[in-house]
């Protein structure tokens, strides 16, 4: 992509151009300030500001444990860093299902405390009220099927979704029926590849997957995965760009070994 490419600010609008173009949309999580600055400066079209933090910020085993005021400290964080991308905040569990008004009031928050750009929920007919009455207060909503790890105690597994012809149908209805309500783009998360595609293909907004395949319109990780910080995690899906874990490792190491043998600080690094 050339520079000029680069300097253009992502919108809703933006992402829909791409798709319709064929440009692959590149998204990836956040959720600090100097890693935002980072992965906006590299171009990256999508900041998702993921329940995940609840996982590698945090040290949970599930994304369940997060708060909303949480969730907006590290958008708050990330969207200070942001000038391109497109900055998306996940609602955390317990915000939104079952109870539309307090769905809004949770997406209310988010977008006046952070200055995000749009919020994404997790779910299909399921949660259509509480997406209807988010979006009619004007604010983007990207949606998330397949895997959903706020649902992870009725799955009980994080197993591969929507292998059999009935999940795979109900996937397939739920993703029309969030693009009906009005869904900018919709998160794919761990189905097979040819489900993906045909999602893709029906749909007109653009369909980001984590483990649906290539014929999906773009493609979302997690940052702490990709760089290779978290290690005990290896899916199909995931390939790490970098062993971060064993550089970080080294370098602390070094510097505890120069601290204690008084090489550090040598004359130089003195006033």
């Amino acid at each position: 992509m050339s520079t000029e490419g680069k300097a253009k600010v992502v919108t809703t609008h933006v992402l829909y151009e791409m798709k319709l173009r064929g440009e692959k949309i590149a998204m990836l999580t956040g959720y600090d300030f100097s890693m935002a600055r980072i992965l906006d400066a590299a171009g990256i079209d999508i900041v998702l500001v993921g329940d995940s933090a609840s996982n590698v910020m945090a040290g949970h085993e599930s994304t369940l444990p997060i708060t909303l005021d949480q969730m907006i400290y590290h958008a708050q964080a990330v969207v200070r860093a942001t000038k391109r991308a497109l900055v998306v905040v996940d609602l955390p569990f317990g915000t939104y299902q079952g109870d539309s008004k307090q769905a809004l009031c949770s997406a209310i928050r988010i977008m006046k405390e952070s200055g995000a750009d749009a919020v994404k929920l997790e779910g299909g007919k399921e949660i259509i009220e509480s997406v209807n009455r988010i979006l009619s207060a004007g604010i983007p909503v990207m949606g998330h099927l397949g895997l959903t790890p706020q649902s992870i105690h009725k799955f009980g597994t994080y197993t591969v979704r929507a292998r059999d012809e009935a999940e795979a149908e109900k996937l397939v209805a739920d993703a029309h029926l969030l693009e009906e309500a009005g869904c900018f783009s919709i998160v794919l998360e761990k189905i097979p590849a040819a489900l993906g595609e045909k999602v893709a293909h029906e749909l007109k907004v653009p369909i980001i997957g984590i483990g649906a395949g290539s014929g999906v319109d773009g493609q979302v990780l997690v940052v702490h995965d990709m760089l290779g910080i978290t290690h005990e995690f290896s899916p199909r899906f995931l390939r790490r760009y970098h062993n971060l874990y064993a550089e970080m490792l080294g370098a602390f190491q070094s510097y505890i070994r120069d601290v204690k043998s008084l090489s550090f600080p040598n004359e130089r690094e003195q006033y």
